[in-house]
């Protein structure tokens, strides 16, 4: 069995014009609402072998919350700036790249790639992953390169408005 995580970051601010995208920091409000979906992580007793989040501040720091809030020793996220650019494929790719002793994973990362990756699993798609928002599918294989054909099943799909 293999767990994916698909988390897209927390709001970030835009008010900072000269900040490049991958610069943006988060929004008080974005730390609040990730704040409360790590309490739902909590209380569902997630647990996860690895974190792997884009480069961008906003992700690393939503990623540096949940991590904190999991036991997860923030020094081992892994950040990778294929997500940062990622299409679906792109993202696959990241996954084909774990070791199969790896059973859960969580990437953070960004839209659209984000919703479009996760409605590749769901069979009741979303339009948009909002921000902090977060789509668990476990799959019914061994090895990261066979998700694409192995059985998924929709753990769950939460949003912070839902919480």
């Amino acid at each position: 069995m293999k767990t994916l995580y698909i988390v897209r970051h927390a709001k970030s601010s835009w008010d900072f014009p000269g900040l490049l995208d991958e610069e943006r920091p988060l929004l008080q409000k974005g730390i609040k609402r990730t704040l409360k979906v790590a309490d739902f992580l909590l209380e569902k007793n997630i647990r996860v072998d690895l974190i792997i989040s884009s480069h961008a501040v906003r992700a690393h720091e939503t990623a540096k919350i949940i991590a904190g809030a999991l036991g997860y020793p923030e020094e081992k996220i892994l950040i990778s700036i294929q997500v940062y650019h990622g299409s679906s494929n792109q993202l696959y790719d990241e996954l084909f790249k774990l070791t199969d002793d790896i059973k859960s994973v969580m990437m953070f990362g960004h839209n659209p790639a984000f919703s479009s990756f996760a409605n590749h699993f769901l069979k009741k798609k979303i339009d948009w992953l909002p921000t902090s928002g977060i789509v668990a599918i476990n799959f019914e294989t061994d090895q990261w390169t066979q998700i694409p054909l192995a059985k998924g099943k929709t753990d769950f799909v939460i949003f912070p408005k839902d919480l």
